[in-house]
């Protein structure tokens, strides 16, 4: 049986005239430095530095891209390794975990999980034979030998996926303690993002638990809407100081309309009281609270220097069923119809033109691409278009990215590549796929006397590596 490898020119243009062109721009960036500005690797893993557990811990069970393909032919969460929220009823065997993701292989056919993951076993790892339900132990054993290896580690592997920054997203009420440990032994590698998504939504049922937490952390009492601002700059302030370069937020809707601050206190105290008595807000309260709490963390962006990552539109748990038996964050998440140029107009209006203040967009529904993201951007000097995100991480979906915003926003209003992982080893990946598929955008500009060859390079230098600086160095 033939090794397994992969094509050096895949994910490249097909055809033989951008194909050797494409072949050269990405040769000049490959292998310059990743930034991954945003994912949500778990920041203990640097600061404990543990070997990883096992092959099915590291490559299965935290990914839901994997995991949400294999649930849609049948599999159970529970035999991937995905416990419930209340305890044990979950395969715990490794091993089983790991066969039954290399059985089902052929499932990932045409998809960036099959880009993602055949480059990390086949260029990590240096596995020579194809996942199957055949070859699962024994592609198994050789990532359980190589994981046993010291320098295979997880700051280790920062040195060999070649990342120079990293950021992980943190609660706001987070200590950053492990934080502060890696500011130690990795000055300015492993920086946190402040994500406050749960303490803007009344509605959640774990609204009243978050609020306590926020006044534990900030050691400012949040029983008061002031009080609750007034936290709120506060763990910011303590974002800032342990290297934070950006917030993330991820809301339902883009509305950033803001309330009259008396109108945003009443709606604050009737949601404390509906904590308490089971009255709460209505759903049009609290849609209209997020909003106003968005132009809120825009304006202490504009204070504090965080760079606002803004990505609406995605209906989360949408099994609620599922969602209250696992949790959040396992695969059921699904894009709506999102609108852009109402929603952002009054943070542009406030900030957009600010030199204090700097937006990162990203979106699941392409059709507001070259409709209203790009044209945003391409005026709003406080505005990037953030790369394309979560389903459309994809081949054909960033051509498609590149091909529907660049003639209205330019390159230089974009943010770069953001990879948005959870799955650590995917992130060389992931970059890989980014600058191999602008390797061929660019290739074709050339290719149409568009642009010349050492322009491509610039560029393709720059999407890879010095936008993502750029566009997170608002300070």
């Amino acid at each position: 049986m033939t090794a397994w490898t992969l094509h050096p020119d895949r994910a490249l243009p097909a055809d033989p005239v951008t194909r050797p062109i494409a072949r050269e721009i990405y040769e000049a960036v490959q292998d310059l430095p990743i930034v991954s500005m945003h994912g949500h690797v778990d920041v203990t893993a640097f600061a404990d530095d543990e070997p990883f557990p096992d092959p099915a811990q590291l490559l299965v069970v935290p990914d839901h891209y994997l995991t949400r393909m294999l649930v849609s032919q049948g599999a159970q969460l529970p035999e991937l390794g995905v416990g419930p929220v209340d305890g044990p009823g979950f395969e715990s065997d490794p091993r089983e975990i790991f066969r039954r993701f290399c059985a089902g292989w052929k499932h990932f056919r045409g998809t960036p999980t099959r880009y993602w993951m055949e480059h990390e076993l086949v260029e990590i790892f240096g596995v020579t034979v194809r996942p199957s339900a055949e070859t699962a132990d024994q592609i198994y054993d050789q990532i359980a030998e190589t994981l046993a290896d010291p320098t295979f580690r997880p700051r280790a592997l920062l040195d060999r996926f070649g990342i120079e920054i990293i950021g992980t997203t943190d609660p706001a009420w987070s200590t950053l303690d492990e934080h502060a440990r890696l500011a130690a032994d990795l000055p300015g590698r492993v920086l946190p993002t402040f994500r406050p998504d749960p303490l803007l939504h009344p509605a959640r049922a774990t609204w009243q638990g978050d609020l306590e937490r926020l006044a534990t952390a900030s050691g400012i009492a949040t029983d008061t809407y002031a009080g609750y601002l007034a936290a709120l700059r506060e763990r910011r302030a303590a974002f800032v100081a342990a290297g934070g370069l950006a917030t993330d937020h991820g809301h339902l809707s883009a509305d950033t309309t803001p309330l009259p601050d008396d109108v945003a206190s009443s709606l604050f105290e009737k949601a404390l009281r509906g904590s308490s008595d089971g009255s709460g807000i209505s759903t049009a309260e609290e849609s209209a609270f997020s909003a106003h709490m968005l132009f809120q963390m825009a304006a202490m962006s504009v204070e504090d220097g965080l760079v606002m990552q803004f990505h609406p539109g995605v209906l989360r748990d949408h099994d609620p069923a599922v969602a209250a038996t696992f949790g959040p964050d396992k695969g059921y998440d699904i894009p709506v119809v999102t609108e852009f140029a109402h929603g952002l107009r009054p943070v542009l209006e406030a900030f957009g033109n600010s030199a204090s203040f700097r937006m990162i967009a990203f979106t699941v529904d392409e059709d507001v691409y070259s409709r209203e993201l790009a044209p945003l951007a391409g005026v709003y000097p406080a505005l990037r278009l953030g790369a394309p995100w979560w389903f459309l991480d994809a081949p054909d979906a960033m051509r498609r990215f590149r091909e529907a915003a660049t003639e209205t926003a330019g390159f230089s209003n974009m943010s770069g590549f953001v990879d948005d992982t959870r799955a650590f080893c995917s992130i060389p990946a992931r970059h890989d796929l980014a600058r191999r598929v602008d390797a061929g955008y660019l290739a074709r500009l050339v290719a149409e006397h568009r642009l010349d060859l050492d322009e491509a390079v610039d560029t393709a230098a720059d999407l890879a590596y010095h936008l993502p600086k750029l566009a997170y160095a608002a300070r």
